[in-house]
């Protein structure tokens, strides 16, 4: 059957494009340059002015300003690294295959790289164009220790080419995309940090809500909760793998695999017995909450508060809380259940302010998901745009 090419379009090595587009490879629209890293013994090569990214530095952002390390101009004159430009697009080629980013202040970069300096082509649309063969260069690359892509593989990399202005208008419209997806990342940020704010002088009786008096109380996990522990049953990965379903399947600290059976059926609070990230409480949950069916292993406490206390106020007690006097050494750090029993909370003394604290913060998390929501949305629709446009 003969294939159908649409009118105004033409077919190529690459596929159907439109008429006016050109196949061009990478080497033909822009300069291909290496980096390279300055003896590390010579402290004079380093610690200088000189921007010296890395690839574990480039993804998700699409310009970048400011290294983590940087090198010194005698660095940069005995090694093999080269300055670049603003407008570059640093594309990692060694390990981590197929990142971009646009360079917006003069830098270097180590050998793990082959950065783009365009010939007479928007930087902005070539950034957009390589995001979306990431797939192509990873399968291009070789290597027995970690994967990489030589430079003659780069430069005979075929792509497609509009005019200039059509490269500029399409980049145009992704970057709108970007700009509204950054917008609601630092809105993210904010509300976040205004929850933290809360958290913090809500859950201590620093700050009362309108209408509520009365001393709070300190208590201890043993004596407000229940412990479920007897709920606990470890699956390894075979039988997981044969138990396949939709009920989650939860560890230490969040949810590992999707069963087809439950533990328990209950709204209930999860605890990291080992494998804690308590040394991150500030950042990252120690505790986390599932309500409906679950299946959890061993390697989480199981607690519900007790009639009187508000489970929803428990949970925002803890999800930040530093509980690392509470873990005990060795070569795996553990939360003993007798331990998890003295962790020591403060308490309004009604259920009622309770509630009205666990209201407030249920709230500001439900804010805070919908923009989250919303954000996954644009990002979806970008890909899609993407797509279609290039």
């Amino acid at each position: 059957m003969t294939e159908q090419i649409p009118l105004g379009y033409k077919k190529t090595e690459i596929g159907i494009i439109p008429e006016d587009w050109e196949v061009k490879r990478l080497g033909e629209v822009g300069c291909i340059i290496g980096g390279g890293t300055p003896n590390t013994n010579k402290s004079e090569y380093w610690n200088g002015e000189i921007n010296w990214f890395t690839p574990t530095e480039i993804g998700g952002k699409k310009y970048v300003l400011e290294s983590k390390r940087k090198i010194s101009y005698e660095g940069l004159k005995y090694s093999s690294a080269k300055l670049l430009p603003p407008g570059t697009i640093l594309f990692t080629s060694r390990a981590t295959i197929g990142e971009v980013a646009v360079l917006k202040k003069e830098s270097a970069t180590n050998q793990g790289f082959q950065s783009i300096i365009p010939k007479d082509k928007d930087n902005e649309f070539l950034y957009y164009l390589l995001l979306i063969y990431k797939n192509r260069f990873e399968k291009i690359a070789n290597g027995s220790t970690f994967l990489e892509i030589s430079p003659k593989s780069i430069k005979n990399f075929s792509i497609q080419i509009p005019p200039l202005s059509e490269q500029r208008a399409i980049a145009r419209v992704l970057s709108d995309f970007d700009k509204l997806i950054e917008s609601l990342d630092r809105l993210i940020e904010k509300k976040k940090l205004i929850k933290k704010g809360a958290m913090q002088v809500l859950l201590t009786g620093k700050k009362r809500l309108p209408g509520f008096k009365g001393e709070w109380v300190r208590k201890r996990l043993g004596e407000v909760t229940d412990c479920l522990d007897d709920h606990r049953i470890p699956l390894n990965e075979s039988q997981r793998k044969k138990m396949r379903g939709t009920i989650p399947y939860c560890g230490a600290n969040g949810i590992l695999d999707y069963v087809n059976d439950y533990t328990i059926d209950d709204d209930i609070i999860l605890l990291a017995e080992d494998g804690s990230q308590s040394d991150e409480f500030e950042e990252k949950p120690i505790a986390y909450r599932m309500k409906g069916k679950c299946w959890v292993n061993n390697h989480a406490h199981i607690i519900k508060a007790k009639e009187g206390y508000s489970q929803d106020f428990l949970f925002y007690s803890l999800v930040h809380k530093d509980i690392r006097e509470y873990i005990g050494g060795g070569t795996r750090s553990k939360l003993n259940k007798s331990e998890m029993f003295k962790i020591e909370i403060d308490f309004p003394s009604t259920l009622k302010e309770q509630r009205a604290i666990a209201q407030i913060l249920s709230d500001m998390d439900a804010e805070i998901e919908a923009l989250e929501r919303k954000k996954q949305k644009y990002e979806m629709i970008k890909r899609g745009a993407m797509e279609l446009l290039l």
